[in-house]
Formats: structure tokens, C-alpha cells, sequence
């Protein structure tokens, strides 16, 4: 046996067994906020319950379970049979099921839904991210089905049933569904007009045949796919449009789905993301007109992004809680690391960061439960304004996070490597930062609605710091000027993003965290690196706030 050589001291105790949603003050406040008191008392207790079961120890063994032992692909049975079926590891399973089985799929159809569901999207989503994506699909793609009432007569209960049933059957014989989509091929990325795969129409109406591939298939093991195709018709209409083509066919068999293979990718490891081919026998049915495509599926393109932004504010917010959480424990050079000024700076540079991406995320997931014009046109904007500024905030801020842990950051079992690799995807994911710019150009010029709506908003924290008035007032001159528009659409999505969050903290964050953020976000008092906000600020406030107590 060894002789002993030193006691461990000196180490943080692991961040688990806490109620995640309790603990994130930011996160609460906001469903507080934004749900009418009779049904935030019901959302409260069942958000505790799932922050407690996110918190758990169980949890975040699976999490880790489901990304060391990641989906592997069957294209054929041990006889030779084509099944194109995708393994998962039994943890995967159990974050889905849970997740699934709290209603994360169900947001359209009760009271507040978007926001209870949003709250818990975000506390799922500091588990394991993986499990996201299909929870994503199935709860966006109602709306595209919407646009066929036939359709989303059959199809809707599924896909926002609390029962989740793996493995492929016909959609009849489930208590409930996931979907998934395809959009992208290879020759045109985000330019989804420059698709190729045909869809030839049968005899019976608003049925087709599809040839063809899909680079980027999104969550392959699903009942069901939204994809967009050419579409050829003897009416002359033609034109790129929306198809649903569910992999088990009503009498049984399979549909013509070809997995060809799983994408190696350098995150999202427990996730599925494959390339598909459509041999000209898929059956696909239509959803929407003729040469619609775009226009169909739009609605669940809007809702995927806005959980780009709610999924990158939940890795912050971890991140965060991480850091936050070891500083507090962890003693260095004659004191607790978080009691010392520039790392104090530096946990209160990044919490800002995460409040902001949070408030606005739950401002988002609100104005989908307002069913008014007004709001609507507020969500076509700061949508895209949003999934631009937050998805590209994640990544530096998950490095600095790490970074406050040291050398144990940089270790796997820290959970922090698993963030950073994450943490650019949400910026790729439904449209790259030039996509999402270039979208809030188009609202600009299309949608005057868009930009009352917009203006409404931030104008309702006017006079409330003279910081933000002065970034209001550059961003409208911004805005009166269109000369060169294109190669100044980043610079100007990150001011209307800075101001939007800036007013939403302004009104509803706690003094210190607004003039922190209004100080260095606004008013230039900043450098470019986390840890350089200006020292006259009460920094301590601004930690303790963001920190998880066990």
C-alpha cells in the first residue's frame, strides 16, 4: 500500500444537489414578472421541482453519461435490412424523458406556456445541451403545421404530449412524438432557395415523392421531419416548399430515409445530426402551397432561434454559477477568491453578461404568449436582434468562466471543457451571425411595424439613465442612416441588442446590476477583456447575486 504523501484541502465541493431555478435569481424574477400571479404560484413549485431534479447529482451523472458514450448509427439489421436507426445511450433517454415529461414541448396551447416552457428549456439545458435539440424541433414545428389544420389536427397532441416513447412505430400507436428537420444541403448552406432536392407530386392531393439529401438533418431518431424541396407540378406553381415526411408510413413500413452518416462534430457530442438521402420513393406530405416553403416554415425557424438565445444564456448562466461557486470556496495569496478585488471584477463582469442574455430571452418567450400585433412585431425584430448578441457572447464567456477555475477548468471532469465546446453553436445553429444581421435588415426595410415595435420598447426605460439615452439616441442615427447599411448591419444589430438589454435591466434588474451594465455596455467605461469594469462599482452586490447557493 502507498504511504500517504498529503490531504487534499483547498477544493471546491462539487455544484450539485441545489435547486437550479431557485438559485438563479435573474431566471425567477423574470417568470415572476411575466406570468399572471395565479399561474406563476402553479409554474413556481413545478420549476422548483425540475431545478431540483436539474440539480441533482443523478442528473448530472447522465449528462455526462450521454456525452462520453455518444449516438451511434445502424444503417442496416444483422440480416442486411436497410433500418437507419441511431443508438442512444439509456442516460440521453432519461434527460429526454424527463425534460419531455415536463411539458417542454407543450408551450402553445396553455397559459404563459412560452415562458414556462423557456424557464425550463433553460434549466434542462445546463444539464446537457444535446437533449435540446429534438425538445426544440418538436415544440417549433408547431406552428409550421398550423398553416394545415389537417395536419396539426393529427399532429399537434403528439408533439406536445408530456409522454415521450422512443424508438420508431407508426405515429397512431405513440402517446407522443419528436420531429426533426431539414433544411440545408450542401451547395447552399443558409441559402436554402439554392436547394436541389425535387418533390414530384402523386395522384392523391398534397402528396409527393422526394429525391434527394439533406446535409444537416437535424435529431435523425425522430417520427417526423419538416424539410423544404423544389417542388414540380403540373399547375405551373412549383416552387420551394415545405414537406413533412414521417419515417414509419401509417401501414407499418418504413418511409425511404437513408442515414448516411453522423456528423463528427466538435460539441454537442450526445446529440445526433446527420446527412440524409431521399432516393425518390420518400413519401413526404405537403405543408402549405406550392413555393411557400420559406414562408411555412418560418414560424419554426423564429422559435428555434429564440431557443438559440434561451440555450446560450443557459450555458452562461452555468458557466457563471460554476465560477462563481469555485471562486467562493477557493483560497489563494491569503484570502477566499472571491473576496479579492480583480477576480471579484472579473465574476462581476461575467454575471452581467449572463443577467442580460437571460432578461432578454424571457422578454422574447413573453411576447409569444401576448397574441397581439404589437408584440408579434416586436419578437420579428428582437428575435434575430437577440440570436445575433447572445449566441456570440457565450463563447467568451464560457472561456473566462473556465478560466477562473484554473487549471481544474481546463480538466473534463471539471464540466467546464464540455461548455466551451458548446458554447459556439447556438451562433451557427438556424442561421450564422451575417444570416441574423442581415434578417434584421430586413425588417428595417420591409416591417415599419418592426421598428415602432421595437423603439416602443427601449423608449420604455427613457430618462431612467442618462447612458442609455445617449446609446438611444446613437442608435436611431445609426438607423436614419442606410448609406452602406450591409457592411455596417453587424455593428448596428450589436448596438440595438446593447440598448434592448440595457433598457430591459434598467427596468427590471436591481440598481447595481443596471448601472454596471449601463456604465461598461453604454457608456464606454469598459475594456476588452471580462475584469475591466470600472472600480467605483458595487461589484460585491453584482457577484452575490449571481452566485448558487447549495
Amino acid at each position: 500500500m502507498a504511504a500517504s504523501t498529503h490531504t487534499v484541502t483547498n477544493q471546491p465541493p462539487p455544484l450539485v444537489g441545489y435547486d437550479v431555478f431557485t438559485a438563479d435569481r435573474a431566471l425567477r424574477e423574470a417568470v415572476e414578472r411575466h406570468l399572471d400571479p395565479e399561474v406563476f404560484a402553479e409554474a413556481d413549485g413545478e420549476l422548483a421541482d425540475f431545478g431540483r431534479a436539474a440539480g441533482s447529482e443523478q442528473a448530472r451523472e447522465w449528462g455526462v453519461l450521454a456525452n462520453e458514450c455518444p449516438p451511434r448509427l445502424r444503417t442496416h439489421d444483422r440480416y442486411g435490412n436497410r433500418i437507419d436507426e441511431v443508438e442512444f445511450h439509456p442516460a440521453w433517454h432519461r434527460l429526454l424523458g424527463r425534460a419531455v415529461g415536463a411539458g417542454l414541448t407543450d408551450a402553445w396551447g396553455r397559459p404563459g406556456g412560452h415562458v414556462r416552457r423557456a424557464a425550463g428549456f433553460m434549466l434542462t439545458t445546463q444539464i446537457e445541451a444535446g437533449h435540446g435539440c429534438p425538445l426544440s424541433m418538436t415544440h417549433a414545428a408547431v406552428p409550421a403545421l398550423r398553416t394545415d389544420p389537417e395536419l396539426a389536427a393529427v399532429w399537434e397532441p403528439l408533439l406536445t404530449s408530456w409522454a415521450y416513447e422512443e424508438g420508431l412505430r407508426p405515429p397512431a400507436e405513440k402517446a407522443g412524438v419528436l420531429f426533426g428537420m431539414g433544411m440545408t444541403e450542401k451547395q447552399g448552406g443558409s441559402d436554402v432557395r439554392a436547394n436541389t432536392t425535387e418533390a414530384r407530386p402523386l395522384a392523391e392531393d398534397g402528396t409527393y415523392v422526394l429525391t434527394g439529401h439533406k446535409w444537416f438533418c437535424s435529431a435523425p431518431m425522430s417520427d417526423g421531419f419538416l424539410v423544404l424541396a423544389q417542388a414540380s407540378s403540373s399547375a405551373g406553381q412549383g416552387g420551394l416548399t415545405c414537406f413533412l415526411v414521417p419515417r414509419v408510413l401509417p401501414d407499418g413500413t418504413r418511409n425511404a430515409f437513408a442515414i448516411q452518416r453522423l456528423k463528427d462534430k466538435l460539441g454537442n457530442r450526445s446529440n445526433a445530426s446527420a446527412e440524409v438521402e431521399f432516393d425518390g420513393t420518400t413519401w413526404a406530405r405537403r405543408v402549405g402551397g406550392e413555393g411557400r416553403g420559406v414562408r411555412t416554415i418560418i414560424g419554426m425557424v423564429a422559435a428555434t432561434r429564440l431557443d438559440c438565445v434561451l440555450g446560450s444564456a443557459a450555458l452562461m448562466r452555468q458557466a457563471v454559477a460554476q465560477a462563481v461557486h469555485h471562486a467562493a470556496y477557493r483560497r489563494a495569496f491569503g484570502g477566499v477568491l472571491i473576496e479579492k478585488p480583480l477576480m471579484r471584477n472579473v465574476l462581476a463582469d461575467l454575471a452581467l453578461e449572463s443577467e442580460a442574455a437571460t432578461v432578454l430571452g424571457m422578454r422574447l418567450a413573453a411576447a409569444y404568449d401576448t397574441d397581439s400585433e404589437a408584440e408579434r412585431a416586436f419578437a420579428r425584430i428582437a428575435v434575430p436582434v437577440a440570436k445575433y448578441w447572445v449566441t456570440k457572447r457565450c463563447t467568451p464567456t464560457a472561456a473566462e468562466a473556465l478560466e477562473c477555475l484554473g487549471g481544474n477548468g481546463y480538466v473534463e471532469e471539471s464540466g467546464m471543457p464540455r461548455l466551451l465546446r458548446e458554447s459556439p453553436l447556438n451562433s451557427i445553429w438556424e442561421g450564422s451571425g451575417n444570416v441574423q444581421a442581415l434578417d434584421v435588415l430586413r425588417a428595417l426595410q420591409r416591417e415599419p411595424m418592426a421598428l415602432n415595435a421595437f423603439l416602443t420598447e427601449v423608449g420604455k426605460a427613457r430618462g431612467a439613465d442618462h447612458r442609455l439615452d445617449r446609446a438611444i439616441r446613437e442608435m436611431l442615427t445609426e438607423l436614419a442612416d442606410l448609406d452602406g447599411i450591409e457592411g455596417r448591419a453587424r455593428r448596428l444589430v450589436e448596438r440595438m441588442a446593447l440598448v434592448l438589454q440595457g433598457s430591459l435591466l434598467v427596468r427590471w434588474a436591481p440598481a447595481e446590476v443596471a448601472d454596471a451594465f449601463c456604465a461598461s455596455r453604454l457608456g464606454g467605461d469598459w475594456g476588452t477583456a471580462f475584469g475591466t469594469l470600472p472600480s467605483t462599482l458595487d461589484l460585491a452586490t453584482v457577484v452575490e447575486r449571481a452566485r448558487a447557493e447549495v
